[in-house]
């Protein structure tokens, strides 16, 4: 039970420890350095990939014992089934209306008239055609058959989200089916997801060297003039984007009778990590704590979360459909609604998966022209450039369209508490589901009063293994 002083703690935590702020001033003066100094900005390169490279060796890990957990401790397995039919209805349903949003957007503005681009004379760079490449050699059902690993340890190896949800799910329900034989195997599994968490916890302290250099890099190599160059499109895709956060994804927390704002504040310090580092993988495990602190049950957040990552892609949705359809501006390609939809209908499914691939939204829209047919692949160049400052905004997009769909995943398979998630997005003072002296990062054991996973509901407990334990954290 949390004391008092534990929250008092929390309220007067004086602004200078707040890593969100840390994380801020470390984006700005990464990009002063980049900007004022190109040659020393491209040298911290080595700084922003070892910070990402270092949270992506837990996420494989995170993912698989946060859903081993959460199946392996409930009482019906039919209700996981069900949260997950929710989870991908919702997801599909998110994706359209964001690809809707681009095409309506490009459609309107028609930013690639006039550009006059002939195909036969785009040169694609090296590193360029490596994507292409990789794109056109891609089917659109690749997807489905990849879920499937080689290997056990593969997937945790390349670091293939969906591949670990495949292998978590399967682990998870023959735990729950062996019944009290497998008391031993979750308890061990509840006491691995903490230390895991605790790991987290220590390498999150670096998150402001991580994000300085990623973004030193970034201004450094690709500099402030790119912005410039394409600058219209930039803008039309951030203004899409950002219409698509606060209308679409702010209508459905408005049926909930959440403020959008709200938690976007709540998620501030993930949010700026993402901006810093271009990728929201380093922000997944933070989401999955934080969304289980605010009253989603770990199943839930277990289950949704790290499968919205390959399936809820809006921000990359919005990009694939504008980028397309200027590509066909550009070239003087006409396109009928009717191409135009069917262009739509393929970006379904050459979109899932992208965003656990590098250069994942590249070879997506590769992939989407060279199974339509009618755009010229070539054409991706045009967009090439400026590629890398359209991924902080995808990302982004992608990780608050996550959060929402969690949210409202969970609301419809009620399993939110409604009343807590409100309070904490709004910053009150609510205790938190660990034992308080627990430092922040570190998961708590499910509450059996509280919305998550029961203790007297889970079939494979053992006196050994008295608490379950979760990815939620004090926020």
């Amino acid at each position: 039970m949390a004391t008092q002083n534990s929250g008092a703690d929390r309220a007067t935590k004086r602004w200078y420890k707040q890593l969100y702020i840390w994380v801020l001033v470390a984006i700005v003066l990464g990009v002063l350095v980049g900007w004022l100094t190109p040659g020393t900005g491209v040298a911290m390169e080595p700084i922003g990939t070892t910070f990402v490279t270092a949270m992506k060796m837990l996420i494989g890990p995170i993912v698989f014992l946060t859903i081993v957990g959460g199946i392996a401790g409930v009482a019906d397995l039919k209700k996981v089934g069900l949260t997950g039919i929710k989870a991908l209805t919702y997801f599909q349903v998110g994706t359209i209306l964001a690809m809707i949003s681009g095409l309506v957007a490009i459609n309107v503005f028609r930013l690639g008239e006039g550009v006059d681009a002939d195909p036969a004379k785009i040169e694609a760079s090296t590193s360029a055609q490596k994507l292409i490449t990789a794109g056109e050699k891609q089917h659109w059902w690749e997807f489905i058959t990849h879920v499937v690993p080689n290997s056990v340890v593969g997937p945790f190896v390349e670091g293939d989200i969906l591949q670990i949800i495949f292998l978590a799910v399967i682990f998870g329900v023959a735990l729950n089916a062996v019944g009290q034989l497998g008391g031993p195997v979750l308890d061990a599994v509840n006491r691995l997801t903490k230390i895991v968490f605790k790991v987290l916890s220590y390498i999150m302290k670096l998150a402001p060297l991580g994000a300085f250099g990623a973004m030193a890099f970034a201004i450094g190599k690709y500099g402030v003039s790119t912005l410039t160059s394409l600058g219209s499109l930039i803008l039309l895709f951030y203004a899409t984007s950002a219409l698509f956060v606060f209308v679409v994804l702010g209508s459905v927390l408005a049926y909930l009778r959440i403020n959008i704002f709200k938690l976007l504040h709540y998620l501030r310090e993930e949010l700026l990590l993402i901006l810093g580092t271009s990728t929201a993988e380093p922000a997944l495990p933070g989401l999955m704590r934080k969304l289980e602190h605010a009253g989603v049950s770990k199943t839930t957040v277990g289950l949704v979360v790290p499968t919205g990552y390959s399936f809820n892609l809006d921000g990359a949705a919005i990009y694939l459909s504008l980028a397309s359809i200027y590509i066909a501006q550009a070239t003087n390609t006409d396109l009928t609604i009717g191409q135009q939809l069917g262009l739509l209908a393929v970006m379904l499914l050459t979109s899932k998966g992208a965003a656990g691939v590098a250069g994942g939204g590249f070879i997506a829209l590769t992939a989407t022209l060279s199974t339509v047919g009618h755009i010229p692949a070539i054409g991706i160049m045009l967009v090439f450039g400026i590629d890398k400052f359209m991924s902080e905004c995808r990302a982004l997009v992608n990780f608050i369209g996550n959060s929402v769909a969690t949210l409202f995943v969970a609301k419809w398979n009620n399993e939110l508490d409604i009343d807590r998630a409100r309070k904490v997005f709004a910053g009150h003072d609510v205790p938190p589901l660990d034992d308080p002296a627990d430092d922040a990062g570190t998961p708590p054991a499910v509450n059996a009063e509280s919305n998550t996973i029961a203790s007297s509901t889970a079939p494979i407990r053992s006196d050994s293994s008295a608490t379950l334990v979760g990815p939620a954290a004090r926020s």
